[in-house]
């Protein structure tokens, strides 16, 4: 039976092939430093709460707790099921309910996981902020756009911690493509591609449906919550992304990701223009959302980004990004950074072969006095350079590790709410884009929709 986990969905992204190219290297990234082996005084120690326990809910916390000194003592979901599961996972001791508010009354708890639907990551987020908790919500930050300004200043105004969880902000991969970027390694930025593709049932959010799902062991009236009131219905319940009442589609799911990765190497805070199409094009089983999406954004850097999710993709699931700039490329796959660089010309060219001969040597010699040829002894670089991540590297381990320093230090996270809200804030306007079959405009430094 296929098990579903974040490799089940991925495949290696293709490499840029390094046969044309002039000496080709390989490198091995080193991951961050180990935390040092010594004892986690009291002091050091952070007891967790995880508050909706799904699949990425469980995923999270198994990294989580990796993190020394981490430990869970308490868990909130909507079915039995997983706080059972939960139970089995990480001990007969973890407190466990439906009811997220008990957990926050705790005393214990000193920061909560955030793994629910999307529609409820505001409420339970600035909840638990107020009850004196820190955060590590996941992605996409925001479902409504009026969620990320309540977020930002309950961020502000309880003087709490918050990081949302796009990973890849702290991957050792993504460091290294912002350091090659900004060395100039493939000149100036014009365009970036990213893609993500899934050919699986379960990467189309297909999610089992467990055989004692209904509503003595679901509490769908709490899962709800904001959404507009349906009777019980489990699809709705354990595949909530493929409904706008509590997911946010492609865009939210996917493209949030690829935005947050771009916004960091380039140091972007967003783009200015979005335009998207897409449609419901294989998975025709009730949902409301797109299985392919294509969205176009203008940038104020000087730079386009083009994405692209397809859930029914013919050929391997893949991730990646492509930075295009005026002297070469640099591509970033599930485990790799590479850079190809193919310097531009010194001189413009000579195409004269259709005029008359007299008029071809006349051109010619006119050329070379404009540009005569030169012999360097360091011509520019051009060649191929590939660094790899070390064999089981986790940026999501990294991610957690870098918001546990923050919880306990109390210095700014790596993906604070206003980066979280910048990057959701982007991907969003893809659907934006699709419902009003227009382009629409973002301010990305006052994060707001710019009306037309």
């Amino acid at each position: 039976m296929k098990q579903l986990d974040r490799r089940s969905f991925l495949k290696t992204a293709s490499a840029v092939s390094a046969g044309t190219m002039l000496a080709p290297k390989l490198f091995a990234l080193g991951a961050f430093e180990e935390e040092p082996a010594r004892p986690v005084s009291a002091n050091d120690h952070i007891q967790i709460a995880l508050i909706g326990a799904g699949w990425r809910g469980q995923l999270d916390t198994g990294e989580a707790v990796q993190v020394p000194g981490v430990k869970l003592v308490a868990a909130a979901d909507c079915y039995d099921g997983r706080l059972v599961h939960c139970k089995e996972l990480w001990g007969k001791d973890v407190f466990t309910t439906r009811d997220y508010n008990e957990i926050l009354a705790r005393k214990d708890i000193d920061a909560v996981i955030i793994g629910t639907p999307d529609h409820w990551h505001m409420k339970a987020a600035t909840d638990a902020m107020k009850a004196g908790k820190d955060v590590y919500c996941e992605k996409p930050m925001i479902h409504l756009y009026s969620d990320g300004p309540a977020m930002i200043e309950t961020a502000r105004s309880t003087n709490r911690i918050i990081q949302i969880g796009s990973q890849r902000v702290s991957s050792i991969l993504y460091a290294k493509a912002k350091e090659l970027l900004a060395s100039g390694a493939i000149g100036k930025l014009n365009m970036v591609q990213a893609h993500w593709d899934r050919n699986s049932s379960l990467g189309a959010w297909n999610y089992d449906i467990p055989l004692d799902a209904s509503t003595q062991t679901c509490d769908w009236p709490r899962f709800e919550g904001t959404a507009p009131h349906i009777p019980w219905n489990p699809e709705h319940f354990f595949q909530w992304r493929k409904w706008k009442a509590y997911g946010s589609g492609v865009a939210g799911d996917l493209f949030v990701h690829l935005f947050s990765g771009t916004h960091f190497i380039t140091g972007s805070h967003g783009p200015t223009r979005a335009m998207a199409t897409g449609g419901l094009r294989f998975w025709n089983d009730g949902r409301d959302v797109y299985d392919v999406m294509l969205g176009l954004f203008d940038y104020e850097m000087g730079f386009n980004l083009a994405l692209r999710v397809n859930f029914v993709d013919g050929g391997e699931e893949s991730e990646g990004l492509t930075f295009t700039g005026s002297e070469g490329t640099m591509q970033i796959g599930e485990n790799y950074v590479s850079v190809t660089r193919v310097p531009r010309e010194t001189e413009p060219g000579l195409m004269v072969g259709n005029y008359a001969d007299a008029m071809q040597k006349e051109m010619t010699e006119a050329y070379r006095k404009k540009y005569p040829i030169t012999h360097s002894d360091n011509p520019p670089a051009t060649g191929f350079e590939k660094f790899v991540a070390p064999d089981g590297y986790s940026d999501t381990y990294d991610h957690f590790k870098n918001f546990f320093a923050s919880v306990r230090t109390r210095k700014p996270v790596v993906e604070d709410a206003v980066f979280g809200f910048r990057a959701a804030g982007a991907a969003l306007l893809s659907n934006m884009s699709i419902e009003k079959g227009q382009v629409v405009n973002w301010d990305p430094e006052a994060m707001k929709v710019v009306q037309s």
